[in-house]
């Protein structure tokens, strides 16, 4: 059995006003000094955890504008395009007019061209009939004769033709 003597009893009130002393100088500094660490982690967790959303919702806002901006590029590619595909239609319809223009301009020195040379042909012809009549009248001549300068007449006729028209 345990026994009650005076030691037993000044070592339970030492005991006790140790404990006393002890929470009241150790515990409850050492105690507070914990709850101010974890209320310090808590935070900084809760702190961390904020800036990982904030950063989050950053991160999808740049997705969103970078998504937007590459909308946007599209766009402009696109319409740069389609500008393009204008003006080289543009430049094609307008080259065309120009050949057709040149065409038609080509034709009509072509018929100037034939006009001036029926006319020279013809001044030509007027000419050499007028030549050959001189010869007829100056020369009475048999229709045997006649004939034969007739054909001589045409066929240098024929003749100045083909080197006219070549």
């Amino acid at each position: 059995m345990i026994e009650l003597n005076a030691t037993m009893i000044a070592q339970v009130i030492n005991f006790l006003i140790l404990a006393a002393i002890l929470r009241a100088v150790a515990y409850e500094p050492v105690a507070k000094l914990l709850k101010q660490r974890s209320d310090k982690i808590q935070n900084s967790l809760d702190k961390a955890e904020a800036d990982k959303k904030a950063a989050e919702e950053t991160l999808a806002q740049y997705k969103a504008q970078l998504a937007d901006a590459q909308k946007k590029a599209q766009a402009i590619v696109e319409k740069a395009e389609l500008t393009a595909r204008k003006e080289r239609e543009a430049l094609v319809a307008e080259t065309k007019q120009e050949i057709d223009k040149m065409k038609e301009n080509a034709k009509v020195e072509i018929q100037n061209e034939r006009n001036r040379a029926f006319e020279q042909m013809k001044s030509e012809i007027v000419s050499l009939s007028l030549a050959a009549a001189e010869k007829i009248v100056a020369k009475n001549l048999t229709s045997k004769e006649n004939d034969k300068l007739i054909n001589e007449f045409i066929s240098g006729l024929n003749k100045d033709m083909l080197d006219d028209v070549k």
